[in-house]
């Protein structure tokens, strides 16, 4: 069982990590009267991974809750990042960065099944919900579900199947953030350009 000091020496490492990330960032100047690494690391994650909501950045970094709250209503405030409710959750983006329907497909991305349903309406745009929800491994009424949301959330629509809204956007979004959607997006991200050609 790792020790207080390994526990220690894992954050440190995380927040040095993802503050060279957020060193890089134009808009990162401001937090350089800080003595921690937070603001930078936390610059550098929702660089990375935009879209992520409150806890998983929380969790992510390995800080406290008040610690989070605190650095992140001032990058807030200072103009660096901006947030948006997503339900019953909080979503990070930096600012000025994305639009409006970015930022909603963000948050629907960063959900495991209708991204994965997104990724497979990419690779075959006539999937029907029954081949959506045998290739995700989920029911039927999940599918319909979750296509239901996308479909208020304006990025899919249900008339005559399942048709994507501006699909090269969702692909761009998909391929520039590959890393931080796992391996089937990375996967995604390899055949790209064949895959672009469908887009109307």
């Amino acid at each position: 069982m790792a020790g207080d000091g390994d526990v220690d020496e894992s954050k440190r490492a995380t927040l040095r990590r993802f503050a060279a990330l957020g060193a890089a960032s134009p808009l990162v100047g401001l937090a350089k009267d800080s003595d921690s690494d937070a603001p930078d690391a936390l610059v550098g994650y929702i660089g990375a991974t935009p879209g992520a909501h409150f806890s998983k950045i929380r969790d992510d970094l390995q800080l406290g809750t008040g610690e989070t709250q605190h650095h992140l209503r001032r990058l807030d405030r200072e103009g660096v990042v901006e947030s948006r409710e997503d339900g019953e959750y909080r979503r990070f983006f930096p600012a000025d960065r994305f639009s409006e329907f970015e930022q909603v497909a963000l948050g629907y991305l960063r959900r495991e099944t209708p991204r994965g349903m997104v990724v497979s309406l990419l690779r075959d745009p006539e999937a029907t919900g029954k081949q959506l929800a045998e290739e995700l491994d989920v029911s039927r009424p999940t599918v319909s579900k979750y296509a239901a949301e996308l479909e208020e959330a304006g990025l899919l629509s249900r008339e005559g199947g399942y048709e994507l809204r501006e699909p090269e956007t969702l692909l761009l979004l998909l391929v520039g953030h590959a890393d931080s959607f796992g391996p089937a997006a990375a996967e995604l991200a390899t055949d790209a350009d064949d895959i672009v050609e469908y887009a109307p």
